[in-house]
């Protein structure tokens, strides 16, 4: 009797043991099915949009009512069950044969879309700020905000925006805002100028990083050939160790703001703001414009020579001058030759005569 009933209870302990083995290969195969099977509308790239404060479970449950993820129960389980369920905000997609296992993967990874905005050489503040406004997947956070409350924003250790913020291309997600990616120009200025400063030449006429700056976003803005850079940072360098005015007009027209038009006139030209410098002595109160780093060394490492002037040719090239009456007659040549009106710089006073 007893003989038989462990044999009962061996038979049972072998068939139980054979159901749980037959339902564990069955769950391994149905799971293993499920994680390989490509998902629904897979054969197209979709995009899958990461909000901040997403969940894993959150996001599957979307998918799911979008038609893309099935059964998003066992997704969120398997997730659990193989400690994969932190996500990185931000957009990921998904190519052509992607299954839920793949689609994990992605996730896990952080590997999100990643944009691209590019910053040129001496834009103004404002045109940055109109830049980043225009970029339909970057997280808008700067949006009619004044200049001292965004700098406050940024909490960045500067009275004025203008000159500070490097241009450069930049990538960002759309987990990223207008300020990170400001404070990433920033710190990308800052390395510039600090290394190009450490190594300046020496007897140059600036009293700190920030006046070199300054400068630079001139020259910057003088430029129409990048060979020329340093040509024009000589004659400014040498015009400021005189005592000469700078009187060049991307100043004037940078004081003047809005009232400009496209045109710069007599008028302008005496019209008293800090940045008219055909009325100021020295360099205006602040950068123009963000310069680039050529224009930084140029203004470090300006040419030597003899010039004082220099005059637009019309092909974006100057003629450089070291005398007035020189000068005067290359206004005069250039003048004839482009049958246009148009402004030299830097310029005389006596020339408004």
């Amino acid at each position: 009797m007893l003989r038989l009933m462990l044999r009962l209870i061996l038979r049972w302990l072998l068939l139980s043991l054979a159901l749980v083995t037959l339902g564990i290969t069955a769950g391994y195969w149905y799971l293993n099915d499920y994680l390989n099977t490509p998902l629904s509308g897979a054969g197209e790239p979709w995009v899958i949009d990461v909000e901040s404060g997403s969940s894993l479970t959150k996001v599957a449950h979307q998918l799911a009512d979008q038609g893309i993820l099935k059964q998003p129960a066992l997704f969120t389980a398997y997730a659990r069950l193989t400690s994969q369920t932190s996500i990185r905000v931000g957009e990921y997609q998904l190519d052509a044969g992607d299954t839920p296992r793949t689609l994990l993967e992605r996730l896990m990874s952080g590997k999100v879309i990643y944009y691209q905005i590019t910053f040129p050489e001496g834009l103004n503040f404002k045109e940055w700020l109109s830049l980043i406004a225009g970029q339909p997947k970057l997280t808008q956070s700067l949006n009619e905000l004044t200049v001292p409350v965004l700098l406050e924003q940024l909490e960045l250790d500067i009275d004025h925006p203008e000159g500070w913020f490097f241009p450069d291309t930049y990538s960002y997600s759309a987990a990223d805002t207008g300020r990170d990616l400001l404070l990433r120009a920033y710190a990308r200025m800052r390395e510039v100028l600090d290394n190009e400063w450490q190594s300046r030449e020496d007897g140059l006429p600036y009293q700190s990083p920030y006046e070199a700056l300054t400068l630079a976003s001139i020259v910057e803005k003088e430029t129409g050939v990048g060979s020329e850079r340093s040509q024009i940072a000589g004659v400014f360098v040498r015009r400021l160790k005189k005592g000469m005015r700078l009187q060049t007009d991307p100043t004037v027209i940078y004081g003047l703001g809005d009232q400009y038009q496209g045109n710069i006139t007599r008028r302008h030209l005496k019209q008293e703001t800090p940045y008219n410098t055909y009325l100021i002595k020295g360099l205006p109160p602040t950068p123009i414009a963000m310069p680039g780093r050529e224009a930084i060394h140029a203004t470090l490492h300006p040419a030597e020579g003899d010039a004082l002037y220099f005059v637009a040719k019309g092909d974006g090239s100057h003629y450089f001058s070291a005398t007035l009456e020189e000068h005067l007659q290359a206004v005069r040549r250039y003048q004839l030759q482009r049958r246009s009106n148009y402004r030299s710089s830097p310029n005389d006073s006596s020339q408004d005569k």
